[in-house]
């Protein structure tokens, strides 16, 4: 059974798609099977594989509110062998028809379970926000990849996320874990995107990828053509960010290391540690289990 991770942060412009577009284009380009599920209603995972959301037949809106077989929304990339659950702008109203069903957070992970043998890596490219569609994704998920950009507000947010976690843990989803932290947007110039670094690895250890992925002008061209970071300039310095974060990321679901937040013990520890950065480094309020999970 491959492994599905929800790639998540309620704040908006932290490298969510970007980071799943092009984890999923270097690790499929490398051989594997992965499949991208785009649940967020603004559709940048789509376009950001080429897909015309113009001319989508079926999309994870007729999966989560129609109750449509996944198999028949899967739209093939020829260019990297990736395949993708499309968004369309349906999607936006999903959450409100979704309020009145049963089980309407299992919704996704239900979809999911007839084609989860299917693929190695199930990468799902959720919304900027803690509503019902991330919830579904991180009760389907077994774990969640957090991009977090090197800025100070940034780390106000997290606490939030957190406390969502742990309620979808104790209550949806028991098997659910922090993947990872990857640190996006870094800016080597600049004081604050090290004292960032410093202060997340300083809390969360090995729970941080050690990959950067720096500020970059042709990461941000590479949407608007509709490709990859590796396809649309492969000798980028956002290229060689991303292929070597897949081969880490690679390498650490290979490995299984105890140490790395990827097991379900490592879980337990890996959410709580988080909390220290919010009160020492954001001052915000400290992130609790029952903290933001509306």
């Amino acid at each position: 059974m491959g492994q599905i991770i929800a790639c998540a942060n309620q704040k908006g412009g932290v490298g969510k798609t970007t980071t799943v577009v092009n984890l999923a284009t270097d690790l499929a380009l490398a051989g594997s099977r992965v499949l991208v599920v785009d649940l967020d209603p603004q559709g940048n995972a789509t376009s950001g594989l080429g897909v015309d959301r113009r001319e989508v037949k079926g999309s994870i809106y007729e999966v989560l509110v129609n109750g449509a077989g996944i198999h028949e929304t899967i739209v093939s990339i020829s260019s990297t062998g990736v395949a993708l659950v499309p968004s369309t702008p349906a999607l936006a109203g999903a959450e409100i028809e979704l309020a009145a069903m049963n089980s309407r957070e299992r919704r996704l992970g239900r979809a999911l379970a007839p084609i989860s043998d299917d693929y190695d890596l199930i990468l799902i490219d959720c919304a900027p926000s803690l509503g019902l569609l991330t919830v579904n994704a991180l009760t389907a998920a077994d774990s969640v990849l957090i991009p977090l950009q090197c800025e100070y507000y940034a780390l106000e947010g997290i606490g939030q996320l957190i406390g969502t976690i742990h309620l979808v843990r104790d209550h949806l989803n028991p098997r659910l874990t922090i993947q990872g932290v990857l640190l996006t947007m870094f800016d080597a110039r600049t004081n604050l995107s090290a004292e960032v670094r410093a202060e997340v690895r300083r809390h969360l250890g090995p729970a941080v990828y050690d990959t950067l992925i720096p500020r970059s002008v042709r990461l941000s061209e590479a949407p608007s053509h509709g490709l990859p970071i590796a396809l649309y300039e492969p000798d980028s310095k956002g290229a060689r960010a991303y292929n070597a974060f897949s081969r880490e990321f690679g390498a650490r679901l290979a490995s299984a290391d105890p140490a790395r937040p990827s097991g379900a013990a490592a879980g337990r520890d890996a959410v709580p540690v988080m909390a220290p950065i919010i009160r020492s480094s954001a001052a915000a309020p400290a992130a609790s289990p029952s903290a933001g999970a509306h």
